[in-house]
């Protein structure tokens, strides 16, 4: 068959790609090699719990918002019920217990109160997260500062900087080694406007999007896996892919002008295009470190949590040995009984995860292959019984009665994230953002072939990945 596109990976980037496109009249053919489409924004089901794969909150959505103007231009509005949740996070250490709003005025004010003394590095602080595209277009070309240089230079006291760096694993996992420029630009998202979350799971939005592909004439394959990129001399001109499912494995090729790939640059380089294609990419991404995974320890509760007296949506659990912001890379390498996590209760809002009278919740982590890699199966599952047992006791500790409200409990780790996305290491947020990346392999690729995904220049997270989809099916039209 040809098409006019075709995307390799459902992803939001490959998704909010083949949508835009197809709603454009374009011939879409979209393959994905999970049972559903979405990466990490879908949920699946336990018992009577729907449970949420990646979405804690999405960003924005206020009038200045890109994505707001992506999900009216293909009538996401209309499909997509968006709640606003009721506070930004809890932070809690030992030594602090603040909650954290969504207004960036009535969260300057608590922390003013909170660290008498830090006045202008907190005004500071907001002063770049607020103007985050004015302050990284005056950089210029110069080199760029780590989230962790700007906060020593501007704050002295260390749990203030904790407190600011409460949602840092919402973007990687050390400040000193991440971009203060995409930091600033991700956390103003956060402030300057309301924060929401999906009512029914992030697969709502996901199937949204599949849907206004086929609605518009496009193909989506679920259960069939990319294989390679067929050229025709020197050109790409389709894609190879087989069945994931079932005994006998069926091979196909379709042909298609542009290629758009939502899928990790790596696995680009190293399984999908031709062998003297590949080395070019993979020198061209060395410089490139891949970002680190996520632990998620999904919980059914037997009661909504909020009848335990939780009022918090999102509570973010610093150990007391995190003294400083240097401690935090390190205590994300820690055993699970000191690990800083986040813990997340859906029945704060009207999540309809779960059925009246229960509530689903989530705790999560930063966590690396490494962690797990080498294990029998039968450790594999024991440690895995035992991180669950762990994060349980420690979010009893905070909610009293968690622990009897437990129904069911389930645990993903990296190894988790790599089966189901294959993308390596079980990387999330695509490559680290670490200051001054190198983008330059998204110029080493043929013309025809696009990247859509956290791993393209807007980097990871729902709303990187929506809008490297959405401007690459731009940046195609405009093109053609």
């Amino acid at each position: 068959m040809n098409y006019d596109i075709i995307v390799i990976g459902a992803g939001l980037g490959g998704l909010t790609a083949g949508a835009k496109l197809a709603r454009e009249g374009k011939k879409v053919l979209l393959i994905e090699q999970h049972d559903r489409p979405g990466g990490c924004a879908t949920t699946f089901e336990r018992r009577d719990f729907t449970m949420e794969v990646g979405l804690h909150e999405m960003d924005g959505l206020h009038p200045g918002d890109l994505k707001t103007r992506i999900f009216r231009d293909l009538g996401i509005f209309e499909r997509v019920e968006f709640l606003p949740l009721p506070e930004f996070y809890r932070f809690m250490n030992g030594r602090q217990d603040i909650v954290i709003p969504h207004d960036p005025v009535q969260a300057k004010q608590i922390l003013i109160e909170r660290f008498p003394g830090q006045e202008h590095g907190i005004e500071q602080y907001f002063h770049h997260v607020l103007n985050a595209r004015k302050i990284n277009s005056e950089r210029g070309g110069g080199p760029e500062k780590s989230v962790g240089q700007f906060l020593d230079e501007i704050i002295s006291d260390e749990d203030l900087k904790l407190v600011l760096l409460g949602n840092l694993g919402y973007f990687h996992d050390d400040p000193y080694t991440l971009s203060l420029g995409y930091y600033l630009t991700a956390q103003g998202s956060y402030y300057g406007g309301r924060a929401n979350f999906i009512r029914g799971g992030s697969q709502v939005l996901s199937n949204a999007l599949m849907q206004i592909i086929e609605e518009h004439g496009g193909t989506v394959k679920l259960k069939h896996l990319a294989t390679g990129i067929a050229y025709e001399g020197k050109r790409p001109a389709g894609v190879t892919y087989e069945n994931t499912r079932g005994k006998q494995k069926e091979s196909h090729t379709d042909h298609g002008g542009q290629i758009i790939v939502n899928a990790a640059v790596p696995n680009l380089a190293n399984t999908l295009l031709p062998r003297a294609e590949g080395k070019k990419l993979s020198a061209a991404i060395s410089e490139n470190r891949v970002g680190a995974s996520l632990l998620t320890v999904y919980f059914g509760f037997n009661k909504p949590l909020k009848t335990l007296g939780n009022k918090y949506y999102s509570t973010f659990i610093y150990h007391p040995s995190v003294q400083s912001q240097a401690d935090i890379v390190t205590n994300n390498h820690s055993d699970f009984g000191t690990r800083s996590f986040t813990f997340v209760d859906y029945s704060l809002v009207d999540s309809d995860l779960a059925p009246e009278g229960k509530s689903v919740g989530a705790a999560c982590c930063v966590d690396y292959p490494g962690d797990w890699q080498g294990m029998l199966r039968e450790e594999y599952v024991r440690l895995k019984s035992d991180v669950a047992d762990i994060i349980t006791e420690r979010c009893e500790q905070f909610i009293p009665g968690f622990r009897d409200a437990v129904e069911y409990v389930e645990v993903a780790t990296s190894l988790s994230v790599k089966r189901f996305t294959l993308n390596p290491g079980g990387a999330v947020y695509g490559f680290a953002q670490e200051p001054d990346k190198p983008t330059g392999y998204l110029s080493a690729l043929p013309d025809n072939i696009h990247v859509a995904s956290a791993w393209g220049k807007f980097g990871g997270g729902f709303s990187g990945a929506i809008f490297s989809g959405y401007m690459t099916a731009m940046n195609i039209l405009r093109k053609r």
